[in-house]
């Protein structure tokens, strides 16, 4: 068994994994597993630049992260950035700041290399078993961007684009800084519209259009915040249960209900729902849709949830 630590600061969280990792086993066993809301990717896709008090939240996790490893002692550390400190033009600052408190340099990762990470963390523990058989298209739905991956036994193609839940929020949502509660039709229109062209620049890579109609074989495996939340929403839970939600199967029509149901509601609807985490209360909407919009264009009819994702390739990567 190896101790590993491994980071994941993406566009709207940072979350951290501590586990034990065996490979010759394939055996990840968790010893801590949390997440921070921290909207690193505040105002990039506006500005082009990493806000003071974005940067100043996810510091303030690292520090809080910090303790964690040391105290469980892990032996290897690796901190993956993604999307949010890719575009911004003072990364060197997020940088600096990360190596200060946790001793390693942030890795601001292509979008190849997060896809793998989470094909990995997705499907190896899915590979062999039965009840979900491969190959697999593999959708995170992140904060600024979505992968795409496919493939069985390893990735075959894999593309990233930017389409995520809090990118388009600000981008069609979001009037003199106030979020459009609910949104109209024609902002609806408009996130779909982009959706739509992001998913025809994917598909120039990644097998897309009715890729997992049940004749084709490819299981849809959806990762990350928002695909956990609506089946948070649909599976009925009272409040925010990860064992429920992994491996969880939640079918189109359920999504399709829900998605609608989220651009509808108010600010104050969206929060009193049992499962809904404070900080995706304004982005679900946007973050949903995406999801909606992949499994009509892949021909999906439920979509595997899965709780292991970016974090666990990222653990994997070090084990």
């Amino acid at each position: 068994m190896t101790r590993v630590a491994a980071v994941d600061c993406g566009t709207n969280s940072i979350r951290l994994l501590v586990a034990d990792a065996d490979p010759a086993t394939g055996e990840l066993i968790e010893l801590d597993r949390r997440m921070k809301i921290v909207r690193l990717g505040q105002g990039v896709d506006r500005t082009g630049r990493l806000a003071p008090e974005a940067l100043e939240r996810t510091f303030a996790a690292c520090r809080e992260y910090a303790e964690v490893i040391r105290e469980l002692g892990a032996e290897r550390v690796r901190f993956v950035a993604t999307s949010a400190s890719r575009d911004a033009e003072n990364r060197e600052e997020f940088v600096r700041g990360v190596m200060e408190i946790l001793g390693v340099e942030p890795e601001v990762i292509s979008g190849d290399q997060e896809a793998e990470f989470s094909f990995t963390g997705a499907t190896k523990e899915l590979m062999g078993r039965s009840h979900v058989p491969g190959p697999y298209l593999v959708v995170d739905i992140g904060g600024g961007s979505t992968e795409f991956v496919e493939g069985g036994e390893g990735v075959r193609a894999a593309r990233s684009v930017d389409i995520g839940c809090v990118r388009l929020t600000e981008r069609h949502l979001a009037v003199d800084g106030r979020i459009t509660d609910p949104p109209t039709e024609d902002q609806i229109a408009a996130i779909k519209c982009d959706v739509d062209t992001a998913l025809d620049l994917a598909e120039r890579t990644v097998p897309l259009t009715r890729a997992c109609r049940p004749a084709d074989g490819h299981a849809l495996v959806g990762l990350a915040g928002s695909v956990t939340t609506v089946a948070g929403i649909a599976l009925g839970l009272a409040e925010y249960e990860s064992s429920a939600i992994h491996h969880s199967r939640i079918t189109l029509d359920q999504v399709r209900e829900i998605t609608g149901k989220l651009l509808g509601s108010t600010h104050d609807e969206r929060a009193r729902i049992p499962v809904m985490h404070p900080g995706r209360v304004d982005v679900i909407g946007a973050g949903a849709l995406i999801l909606l919009s992949i499994m009509e264009r892949t021909g999906a009819e439920e979509v595997v949830v899965s709780e292991h994702d970016i974090l666990d390739g990222i653990a994997w990567s070090i084990a």
